[in-house]
Protein backbone atom coordinates (compact mmCIF):
# COMPACT_ATOMS: atom_id res chain seq x y z
CA UNK A 1 0.00 0.00 0.00
CA UNK A 2 1.02 3.60 -0.63
CA UNK A 3 1.95 5.34 2.51
CA UNK A 4 4.21 6.54 4.72
CA UNK A 5 7.68 7.80 3.26
CA UNK A 6 6.91 6.15 0.10
CA UNK A 7 3.77 8.05 -0.70
CA UNK A 8 6.08 11.20 -0.06
CA UNK A 9 8.70 9.20 -2.67
CA UNK A 10 5.73 8.98 -4.87
CA UNK A 11 4.47 12.15 -4.81
CA UNK A 12 7.68 13.62 -6.15
CA UNK A 13 9.34 11.23 -7.78
CA UNK A 14 6.32 8.94 -9.11
CA UNK A 15 8.55 5.89 -7.66
CA UNK A 16 9.77 4.17 -4.18
CA UNK A 17 13.26 3.37 -4.00
CA UNK A 18 13.78 2.91 -7.40
CA UNK A 19 11.22 1.41 -8.50
CA UNK A 20 8.21 2.82 -10.99
CA UNK A 21 4.94 2.75 -9.70
CA UNK A 22 1.54 3.28 -12.17
CA UNK A 23 0.60 6.91 -12.48
CA UNK A 24 -2.14 8.34 -10.86
CA UNK A 25 -1.67 6.45 -7.64
CA UNK A 26 -3.25 7.75 -4.37
CA UNK A 27 -2.45 8.28 -0.76
CA UNK A 28 -2.99 4.81 0.90
CA UNK A 29 -3.67 2.68 -2.57
CA UNK A 30 -2.99 -0.80 -2.91
CA UNK A 31 -0.05 -1.45 -4.91
CA UNK A 32 -0.46 -3.97 -7.72
CA UNK A 33 1.59 -5.81 -5.92
CA UNK A 34 4.17 -6.06 -3.11
CA UNK A 35 7.71 -4.21 -3.35
CA UNK A 36 10.66 -4.36 -1.66
CA UNK A 37 12.34 -1.50 -0.33
CA UNK A 38 15.67 -2.26 1.45
CA UNK A 39 17.09 0.55 3.89
CA UNK A 40 20.66 1.01 5.93
CA UNK A 41 20.58 0.43 9.17
CA UNK A 42 21.47 4.03 10.86
CA UNK A 43 23.15 4.72 13.89
CA UNK A 44 20.42 4.99 17.11
CA UNK A 45 19.01 8.26 16.71
CA UNK A 46 18.83 8.48 12.67
CA UNK A 47 16.46 7.38 10.30
CA UNK A 48 17.21 4.55 8.44
CA UNK A 49 17.36 5.08 4.51
CA UNK A 50 15.52 3.79 1.94
CA UNK A 51 17.88 2.37 -1.17
CA UNK A 52 17.18 1.31 -4.44
CA UNK A 53 17.92 -2.92 -4.96
CA UNK A 54 20.72 -2.20 -7.06
CA UNK A 55 22.48 -0.43 -4.16
CA UNK A 56 21.87 -3.18 -1.59
CA UNK A 57 23.43 -5.59 -4.55
CA UNK A 58 26.55 -3.95 -4.27
CA UNK A 59 26.66 -3.79 -0.36
CA UNK A 60 25.44 -7.74 0.03
CA UNK A 61 25.67 -9.36 -3.33
CA UNK A 62 23.79 -10.21 -6.16
CA UNK A 63 22.87 -13.75 -4.14
CA UNK A 64 22.28 -12.53 -1.26
CA UNK A 65 20.05 -9.28 -2.32
CA UNK A 66 18.34 -11.19 -3.85
CA UNK A 67 17.13 -14.43 -1.64
CA UNK A 68 16.57 -11.45 1.12
CA UNK A 69 14.07 -9.91 -1.46
CA UNK A 70 12.71 -13.34 -2.09
CA UNK A 71 12.33 -14.15 1.25
CA UNK A 72 10.95 -10.54 3.04
CA UNK A 73 8.02 -10.39 0.26
CA UNK A 74 7.62 -14.07 0.58
CA UNK A 75 6.84 -13.57 4.86
CA UNK A 76 4.90 -9.96 3.58
CA UNK A 77 2.58 -11.56 1.52
CA UNK A 78 1.80 -14.68 3.85
CA UNK A 79 1.21 -12.59 6.72
CA UNK A 80 -0.79 -10.11 4.48
CA UNK A 81 -3.14 -13.18 3.34
CA UNK A 82 -3.48 -13.95 7.03
CA UNK A 83 -4.15 -10.44 8.88
CA UNK A 84 -6.51 -9.54 5.88
CA UNK A 85 -8.71 -13.06 6.58
CA UNK A 86 -8.91 -11.61 9.98
CA UNK A 87 -9.92 -8.28 9.12
CA UNK A 88 -6.86 -6.26 9.49
CA UNK A 89 -4.41 -5.32 5.98
CA UNK A 90 -0.87 -4.91 6.72
CA UNK A 91 -0.28 -1.54 4.72
CA UNK A 92 3.73 -2.56 5.01
CA UNK A 93 6.16 -3.51 7.16
CA UNK A 94 9.78 -4.06 7.61
CA UNK A 95 11.65 -6.86 8.25
CA UNK A 96 15.47 -6.52 9.91
CA UNK A 97 17.92 -9.24 8.59
CA UNK A 98 20.88 -9.95 9.33
CA UNK A 99 23.90 -12.88 9.05
CA UNK A 100 25.34 -15.28 12.25
CA UNK A 101 27.42 -17.88 11.21
CA UNK A 102 26.99 -17.45 7.25
CA UNK A 103 23.11 -18.23 8.18
CA UNK A 104 20.67 -15.57 7.31
CA UNK A 105 18.43 -14.76 10.74
CA UNK A 106 15.78 -12.24 11.67
CA UNK A 107 17.67 -10.00 14.06
CA UNK A 108 14.51 -7.87 15.39
CA UNK A 109 10.89 -8.24 15.76
CA UNK A 110 8.81 -8.34 12.78
CA UNK A 111 4.71 -8.24 11.65
CA UNK A 112 4.33 -6.00 15.35
CA UNK A 113 2.50 -2.52 15.89
CA UNK A 114 5.97 -0.95 15.81
CA UNK A 115 7.16 -2.43 12.47
CA UNK A 116 4.17 -2.72 10.60
CA UNK A 117 1.43 -0.31 9.53
CA UNK A 118 -1.87 -2.07 10.34
CA UNK A 119 -4.90 -1.09 9.36
CA UNK A 120 -8.43 -2.44 9.82
CA UNK A 121 -9.80 -3.52 6.48
CA UNK A 122 -13.51 -2.72 7.16
CA UNK A 123 -12.63 1.02 7.25
CA UNK A 124 -10.34 0.96 4.46
CA UNK A 125 -11.09 4.23 1.99
CA UNK A 126 -7.52 4.82 -0.59
CA UNK A 127 -7.30 8.51 -1.21
CA UNK A 128 -6.29 9.34 2.37
CA UNK A 129 -4.41 8.20 5.54
CA UNK A 130 -5.98 5.73 7.75
CA UNK A 131 -7.64 4.66 10.79
CA UNK A 132 -4.68 2.28 12.25
CA UNK A 133 -3.70 -0.57 15.07
CA UNK A 134 0.28 0.80 14.96
CA UNK A 135 2.44 3.62 16.07
CA UNK A 136 0.44 6.03 13.37
CA UNK A 137 -1.23 7.25 17.10
CA UNK A 138 1.77 8.04 18.58
CA UNK A 139 3.81 9.76 14.77
CA UNK A 140 0.52 12.03 14.55
CA UNK A 141 0.91 13.24 17.72
CA UNK A 142 4.39 14.17 17.82
CA UNK A 143 3.54 15.93 14.75
CA UNK A 144 1.23 18.65 16.56
CA UNK A 145 4.91 19.41 18.72
CA UNK A 146 7.38 21.78 18.19
CA UNK A 147 10.97 19.49 18.16
CA UNK A 148 13.49 18.97 16.07
CA UNK A 149 12.88 15.42 14.77
CA UNK A 150 16.10 14.03 16.63
CA UNK A 151 16.61 11.59 19.68
CA UNK A 152 15.53 12.08 22.38
CA UNK A 153 11.88 12.40 21.32
CA UNK A 154 9.30 14.53 23.68
CA UNK A 155 7.74 12.12 26.70
CA UNK A 156 4.62 10.93 25.88
CA UNK A 157 1.74 11.66 27.98
CA UNK A 158 0.16 9.34 29.71
CA UNK A 159 -3.13 9.16 28.08
CA UNK A 160 -0.84 9.30 24.13
CA UNK A 161 0.52 5.94 26.14
CA UNK A 162 -2.36 4.30 27.20
CA UNK A 163 -4.09 4.80 23.81
CA UNK A 164 -1.77 3.52 21.69
CA UNK A 165 -1.22 0.65 24.03
CA UNK A 166 -5.20 0.02 23.45
CA UNK A 167 -4.41 -0.29 19.91
CA UNK A 168 -1.85 -2.78 19.99
CA UNK A 169 -3.95 -5.13 21.83
CA UNK A 170 -6.91 -4.53 19.81
CA UNK A 171 -4.77 -5.41 16.79
CA UNK A 172 -3.32 -8.93 18.83
CA UNK A 173 -6.86 -10.18 20.01
CA UNK A 174 -8.11 -9.41 16.16
CA UNK A 175 -5.31 -11.41 14.35
CA UNK A 176 -4.47 -13.98 17.38
CA UNK A 177 -8.08 -14.23 19.37
CA UNK A 178 -6.17 -13.68 22.51
CA UNK A 179 -5.59 -10.45 24.72
CA UNK A 180 -3.59 -9.40 27.04
CA UNK A 181 -4.07 -10.05 30.97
Amino acid sequence: YLSGSGWAEYREKGEVCGIPLPKGMRESDRLPEPIFTPATKEEKGRHDENIPFDRMVKVVGKETAEKVRSIVVALYVKAAAYAKEKGILIADTKFELGTADGELILIDEALTPDSSRFWPAAGYAPGGPQKSFDKQFVRDYLLTLPWNKTAPGPRLPADVVEKTALKYREALKILTGKDIE
